[in-house]
């Protein structure tokens, strides 16, 4: 019978991959696009929450700088759910996030996002190869859209938290 079972990460790797992931948010919410890009391949790709696809660091670093500047840009709140590997130098993190606007104390409801982030390590070091946004609006689930609110509520001012 064939074994289908994903290898393990060593909590090293998931610490690693949790950090690049911290590093890019981190430097979403400096307003730095040099820094939201830094975490990246050099030819990683972002596809933003209105499906913007964005490939390659210095693409990635130039249009959210282009942003910063025309821009009051959200600061970002997350939590991991799961970092997991999907085989040799190559892992999946997911994770929700909401935006939280400079004159609020809470995420926006309607920008709250379900983020999947793919990482490889390619002997260098690990880098996201992939951030994918995707709206979490539960068209059907008023009910999972409050309580991903709730919960995102309770990360204010912690940034990217724990799994």
């Amino acid at each position: 019978m064939n074994d289908t079972r994903l290898p393990e990460l060593s909590p090293g790797d998931r610490s690693a991959v949790r950090a690049l992931y911290r590093r890019a948010l981190e430097g979403w919410n400096l307003r730095d696009g040099s820094a939201f890009a830094g975490p990246f391949a050099a030819d990683g790709e972002v596809i933003g929450f209105d499906g913007t696809r964005h490939s390659g660091r210095s693409a990635m670093a130039a249009e959210p700088g282009r942003i910063f500047t025309d821009h009051a840009t959200p600061e970002y709140v997350a939590k991991v759910r799961r970092v997991r590997a999907l085989g040799p130098g190559v892992a999946q993190l997911d994770a929700v996030a909401g935006l939280v606007p400079d004159d609020a104390e809470d995420p926006d409801p309607a920008l709250n996002a379900v983020q999947t982030v793919i990482a490889v390590n390619a002997g260098a070091g690990w880098r996201i190869t992939l951030l994918q946004n995707t709206p979490a609006r539960y068209d059907l689930r008023p009910d999972l859209a409050q309580a991903l609110t709730a919960e995102l509520r309770g990360l204010t001012g912690r940034g990217p938290g724990p799994e």
